[in-house]
């Protein structure tokens, strides 16, 4: 049985005639009864009785008009999904993000402005560390993700730069550094004289590469106290008292009554961007509607 045979019957109980339902399918009236009769033939039942002024339903043309509709009915609901997912206003997108590029300003504002473009589309959000979310999008768990500096470039994947931000000391707002300091930055030496927090994967590039980089190029030898998966914990170790460390600039006030933060007054050449991670054939139009809403959001963006 087919969806044409389906259409048949439907046409033919609604007009109660031949003809007219023939009329109405734009066919001829002969293929139309044939395609009635082994519609009947193959379900082993008489659906219409004939009669000299058109057909009526039998008990089990009733009972079938009833299922038929039905089918009809969840064929058009599919088609019109399907038009919906191959426009892109409908299917599922799955984001990850960096605890420090969910807490930069650009990200809510984003979220809310597809969410509104697209009320159909199911996002899935996971929030983890920049290597285990580069490695789920290499492994195609993910559609996009955003981080700040990317620990690894696997092939086949995208990174683009959307926005960029300066970093910042966080340090215990009761340290001696954070005493009377005021708007005054805090230099470089004076930081690698303190322990030093990092978030990182050990030997992966990354923002704290960076920071150490830096350091060495100065010819400063930092002192590391600890090594963290994630940003938060980073700053919770601060705030503890562990040590001191650098944060995006957008991280400025977590735990606002135990950290206090500065500028870096030799940090110029480090900075936090905000990438975009993505597939670079991504067949999901979700995420490629994603992927040119966050491109728009930044180009338009004042402080970028």
């Amino acid at each position: 049985m087919d969806i044409r045979a389906l259409r048949y019957f439907a046409a033919v109980a609604e007009t109660g005639h031949m003809t007219r339902a023939a009329e109405q399918l734009g066919i001829q009236q002969p293929p139309l009864s044939l395609q009635i009769k082994a519609l009947e033939r193959e379900l082993g039942v008489l659906l219409f009785r004939r009669h000299p002024r058109g057909v009526a339903l039998t008990d089990a043309g009733r009972l079938f008009q009833v299922e038929a509709l039905r089918m009809l009915q969840d064929m058009e609901a599919m088609k019109q999904r399907m038009a919906r997912v191959a426009s892109g206003q409908e299917g599922t997108l799955a984001v990850g993000f960096t605890s420090s590029a969910a807490a930069h300003r650009f990200m809510p504002g984003a979220l809310r402005a597809f969410r509104r473009a697209h009320p159909g589309v199911e996002l899935q959000l996971r929030e983890d560390n920049a290597a285990e979310l580069t490695e789920a999008l290499a492994a195609g768990r993910l559609h996009c993700g955003l981080l700040r500096v990317p620990v690894a470039r696997p092939e086949g994947l995208s990174f683009e730069t959307l926005l960029r931000e300066p970093v910042l000391v966080a340090m215990p707002s009761d340290h001696r550094l954070a005493r009377g300091r005021g708007s005054r930055a805090l230099p470089l030496a004076r930081l690698c004289e303190e322990g030093i927090i990092l978030v990182r994967r050990p030997g992966a590039p990354g923002l704290y590469a960076d920071l150490l980089a830096l350091c060495h190029a100065k010819g400063l030898r930092p002192r590391v106290v600890a090594e963290v998966d994630r940003m938060m914990t980073n700053l919770n170790l601060v705030a503890a008292g562990v040590g001191l460390s650098v944060v995006p600039a957008s991280m400025a006030g977590v735990h606002a009554h135990a950290i206090a933060y500065a500028r870096l007054a030799d940090g110029g050449q480090l900075d936090a961007p905000l990438t975009l991670v993505s597939r670079a054939e991504e067949d999901n139009l979700p995420a490629q509607h994603f992927a040119a809403l966050l491109r728009e959001l930044a180009r338009k963006d004042p402080r970028s």
